[in-house]
């Protein structure tokens, strides 16, 4: 008797958020500024995005993964040219084919003697989703480990980020029903 089901997917280890944070450095440099020596919004977007990929690669173990959204991207400060770009990135929540990046971004200014001084600058969440392995293939969703919680801190994270997770979903339902 054959079963109309689809196969279930093997179960994988969970894994922690510690697992995959990565932070990332980046000189800003003319090319990446206005003539007045304001970094472009863009530039910094882009950094956001591919730190965000690099973690949700590493708790994916492989790296077939896409950017779904980049939403509450918050611009506090300027940055400048001759800035150093400080990106940290962590992931807070895990559906089984998606998850959510928090990103956040300092820059780091260095005075003519020899003094630095960080502040924060912009904050995003990203949202990524695994796609199948095949490269060019299967571009079906594809199954996340399990988010392992060990502090308080990563259950509130977690909680908070499924929130906004149901709320994205939430308002992307709206957004298909209008016609």
């Amino acid at each position: 008797m054959s079963s109309s089901l689809p196969p279930e997917e093997p179960q994988q280890k969970p894994k922690s958020p510690r697992e995959s944070q990565a932070e990332t450095t980046v000189l800003m440099m003319p090319s990446d500024a206005n003539p007045m020596g304001n970094v472009f919004g863009g530039v910094i977007l882009k950094h956001v995005d591919l730190i965000a990929g690099i973690v949700a690669r590493r708790h994916a173990g492989h790296g077939n993964l896409v950017t779904a959204s980049i939403d509450r991207m918050t611009f506090l400060r300027p940055v400048f040219i001759g800035n150093a770009l400080v990106l940290s990135a962590r992931i807070n929540y895990v559906r089984r084919s998606s998850m959510e990046v928090e990103v956040t971004v300092d820059s780091e200014d260095f005075d003519g003697e020899g003094d630095k001084k960080r502040v924060r600058t912009a904050t995003a969440f990203v949202t990524m989703v695994a796609l199948g392995r095949e490269k060019g293939g299967d571009k079906k969703s594809a199954a996340l480990p399990p988010l392992l919680l060990e502090t308080d801190d990563d259950r509130r994270r977690f909680a908070e980020g499924q929130r906004r997770m149901e709320a994205r979903l939430q308002e992307a339902g709206k957004k298909s029903s209008v016609s």
